[in-house]
């Protein structure tokens, strides 16, 4: 499918602009998202902060005493955990963990976020770290990391999860020095997690709103460059290009100018300079090919009416000679009859070389004919007489003529031939015919087969006579039909072939020869079933030749 160049334009910007914002709304998502995690993870981390804080406070105030509230109970890991003022109220202690404990759950109700204190040294068991604050303390211990966070699904709710280490301050010893722990050690860590899926929400539905978006703007930046280069680089094009067509077709010189003002309007230039010199040389071409074809004209009618002349007086001789020929060839015949009769030594000498004599002029006779039959040809004069016959009749005739000398010569004739009626000269196919099979027979070995075949393929006579001889070399194959082209010296005049290449094309058909499929030649012919009827007398000619 052939594309044009605003259909290629619109389809490379798109794929490029579709690329390129691909990757750009790709990064800018990626990076939207990082930030918003970045600023999930800063809140986590002023919320442990906070936490911390409120902890170290507790603790420099050795805990904090708060009412005995009917849902508030004693902390047990504590000594002296409950105390009574003068009206009577009693207070229970609350030291930094179970404060946390506190703020953690009434966040959590919030629905806000919830921290977790754990260690890998427990006091209360509700401390117990979960698989994330286990691997996190495991690290925190070996050094390998003083932070640690990561997103998780918690339930059916996703959960930004920071964690950090606790250290043992001063503080601390009074519950825990008992534990082993010296100011400065891991004592544990909080955990710190942050409902994420509201964040996340907020990132796919951010994330939607930058694709729409960056399509929108590709489309009108593709919008944009298609109007812009639609006009200022291709519809200057097409009006280059109508103009050229325009040129090729009337070849008129005078091309408007084109008045871009940039690099098209100087090829418009260009093409102008190139239209004027092109018209320039056409003419000059013009008055050289006249004056040349004049000359070819007078130099070929001179040459016609020369080789006219020439393929006519030796056709008249020919046909002059002929005749003495054929008187001498009867009174040799005659005299050699004589001599036959009489049986001395002597005549029957003589009649030797009378014999020799007959023979040559024979294949005088022969040449005469031949020449005087392919000159024909050449003069457009050679007579056909066209009428639909039975070529397998044809054959069959020409075929039973030459069994006699077949099996002289110790070789088969076979013949496969359909019955096929056609429009043709029956004398010229017998000529053709006669011609192959007397090739044949020439070249064919004893105790060798001759094979003939007719068939009807497609509208066409196809016919072929394929022997078991030698063979032709495929460099002769093409020079086989010249005239006086024979390829040994079996008494052939060389013009035999050439008559029947202008017998079949003067039938509008083809021959040829290849080689046979046991050996030997295989000459071949085909013709159309029916004749074409030719325009003008002169096509008629042409085709004869």
């Amino acid at each position: 499918m052939r594309l044009t160049l605003s259909v290629k334009y619109a389809l490379s910007t798109a794929v490029i602009l579709l690329a390129v914002m691909g990757m750009t709304l790709f990064v800018i998502s990626k990076r939207h998202e990082k930030l918003v995690i970045a600023q999930t993870e800063m809140q986590a981390k002023a919320l442990f902060q906070q936490v911390v804080i409120t902890r170290r406070w507790i603790a420099d105030h050795g805990g904090v005493f708060v009412e005995k509230l009917p849902w508030v109970k004693p902390n047990p890991y504590l000594p002296r955990s409950t105390i009574t003022d003068e009206q009577g109220r009693r207070y229970v202690k609350q030291n930094p963990a179970l404060v946390t404990k506190q703020l953690s759950s009434y966040a959590q109700k919030e629905g806000l976020y919830f921290f977790h204190i754990t260690s890998l040294k427990l006091m209360n068991p509700d401390n117990a770290p979960d698989a994330f604050e286990a691997a996190a303390l495991g690290d925190f211990e070996n050094g390998k990391a003083t932070e640690l966070s990561r997103i998780e699904k918690i339930g059916s709710s996703h959960y930004f999860r920071y964690i950090a280490p606790l250290y043992a301050e001063k503080a601390c010893l009074e519950c825990h020095a008992k534990q082993g722990y010296r100011v400065g050690d891991i004592r544990g860590a909080i955990s710190i997690s942050v409902p994420m899926d509201a964040v996340l929400g907020t990132i796919s539905h951010d994330r939607k709103y930058i694709l729409v978006g960056g399509v929108g703007a590709a489309a009108v930046l593709m919008l944009v460059l298609f109007v812009m280069t639609r006009r200022m680089v291709i519809k200057p094009i097409a009006t280059m290009r109508s103009l050229m067509r325009k040129f090729s077709k009337d070849g008129d010189p005078r091309v408007p100018l084109l008045g871009t003002g940039d690099e098209l309007e100087d090829l418009n230039a260009s093409f102008r300079e190139m239209a004027k010199a092109i018209d320039e040389y056409h003419a000059c071409l013009r008055e050289k090919i006249g004056a040349a074809t004049r000359e070819l004209t007078e130099k070929n009618e001179a040459l016609l009416k020369l080789n006219r002349t020439k393929s006519d007086f030796i056709a008249k001789t020919s046909h002059e000679l002929r005749t003495p020929l054929t008187a001498i060839k009867g009174a040799m015949d005659y005299l050699s009859v004589k001599l036959a009769m009489r049986e001395s030594d002597e005549d029957r000498d003589l009649l030797v070389f009378f014999e020799m004599i007959k023979k040559s002029a024979d294949r005088l006779i022969r040449l005469v004919n031949n020449v005087l039959e392919y000159e024909r040809t050449e003069l457009g004069s050679f007579e056909m007489n066209f009428r639909e016959v039975n070529l397998k009749e044809v054959f069959q005739e020409v075929v039973a003529g030459f069994r006699p000398l077949a099996g002289e010569k110790n070789v088969g004739i076979r013949l496969h031939a359909m019955d096929v009626a056609a429009t043709a000269d029956e004398d010229r196919m017998k000529q053709v015919l006669t011609n192959f099979l007397s090739n044949a027979l020439n070249f064919s070995p004893p105790s060798s087969q001759i094979v003939i075949s007719l068939a009807c393929r497609d509208e066409y006579v196809h016919a072929s006579v394929e022997d078991q001889g030698d063979g032709i070399p495929e460099q002769e194959r093409d020079l086989i039909f010249r005239r006086f082209y024979t390829k040994d010296t079996r008494g052939g005049t060389g013009l035999g072939l050439a008559i029947c290449k202008g017998i079949i094309e003067a039938h509008g058909g083809e021959v040829g020869v290849k080689s046979a499929d046991k050996g030997g030649s295989r000459f071949w012919f085909r013709i159309p079933k029916a004749r074409k009827e030719e325009k003008t007398g002169e096509q008629t000619a042409a085709c004869n030749r």
